[in-house]
């Protein structure tokens, strides 16, 4: 008798908060407990199986394949978005644009440096998904890649900066040199520039980056924007071992740097820049990234990632 009586209060205790909605307090005052006792009468009724706690997953959330993402290449979050086709990069582009924008809205802080790159299809769905964020104290979005090119490519990169530090109510800061320049002379005649080096001093300043994954191949928006390397450069790097680039960094299939004399020549942030900032996100989806997705992650160079169903998947084989 003593055991069902115990069993009695436990259950007791366990309908009250769990079904009747009662609080800890409440239940202690009613039944002139302790509020200690109540809770270890709560657990107790976990321990004995009384009480079984699941979360429900409503369709088109994929918490476990995040986790999986996030366990596998140690990241510090996932958001995985489901897609209609693998194959339409595009859409998938603005599906993955929302869901990160939606993402940024709860995460951006007061005194943020934020940085972003110039010449993402991603994350100009991003800005364009995006609504204003309740105001924040001194922000500064700072370009990360030459945002100077082709100049109707040019001012999708201008309005991705302006309009995102827009939407959080900071300052935008520009990076007013082109992503690829012709020779290492141009590079340093650049570098000496002091309009270039009050943006470049901000990088190791950066605390929240958001970034595009690319292939070797480059996207059209990038191909368009005039910074790109030749053909017989794009072999070049193929030959090295590269299978894709963030910042136009490229990397092999295991995450390391290729080095080739066209690094010289980019304008960028460098990515053991990228790896060393608290919260790098990156953008990227579609199965013509996949494998430049994949090696991004296995070299660390992000930490943060939003990409589509069909991917993760893949990600997670």
């Amino acid at each position: 008798m003593v055991i069902n009586d115990s069993l009695r209060l436990v259950v007791r205790v366990a309908r009250m908060y769990y079904e009747w909605g009662k609080k800890q307090s409440e239940i202690s005052e009613q039944l002139g407990l302790s509020q200690a006792t109540v809770s270890r009468l709560l657990n107790q009724a976990k321990e004995a199986g009384i009480i079984r706690i699941s979360v429900s997953v409503p369709p088109g959330i994929f918490t476990e394949l995040e986790e999986e993402l996030v366990r596998r290449y140690n990241l510090r979050d996932a958001l995985v978005v489901e897609c209609s086709s693998d194959e339409d990069e595009r859409q998938i582009q603005r599906e993955i644009g929302a869901a990160a924008a939606y993402y940024l809205e709860s995460i951006i802080r007061p005194n943020e440096i934020v940085g972003i790159s110039s010449w993402s299809a991603s994350l100009l769905s991003l800005v364009d998904a995006m609504h204003p964020v309740p105001r924040k104290n001194d922000i500064r979005v700072v370009q990360i890649l030459g945002g100077v090119g082709n100049p109707q490519a040019e001012s999708h990169a201008h309005r991705l900066t302006s309009r995102f530090a827009d939407l959080v109510g900071g300052a935008p800061v520009y990076l007013p040199a082109p992503g690829i320049v012709g020779s290492q002379a141009s590079l340093q005649v650049l570098l000496d520039d002091p309009y270039v080096q009050e943006t470049l001093q901000l990088f190791d300043k950066v605390t929240l980056a958001l970034v595009g994954i690319g292939a070797v191949e480059p996207s059209r928006l990038l191909a368009d924007s005039g910074n790109i390397f030749s053909q017989a450069e794009l072999d070049l790097l193929r030959s090295a071992g590269a299978v894709g680039d963030i910042l136009l960094r490229f990397f092999d299939r295991h995450g390391r740097l290729v080095k080739t004399p066209l690094d010289s020549r980019v304008v960028s942030m460098q990515l053991e820049q990228l790896k060393k900032i608290d919260r790098s996100l990156a953008v990227a989806g579609g199965a013509r990234k996949h494998h430049a997705i994949e090696a991004a992650l296995r070299g660390g160079w992000v930490n943060i990632l939003v990409t589509d169903q069909c991917t993760a998947m893949w990600l997670a084989r």
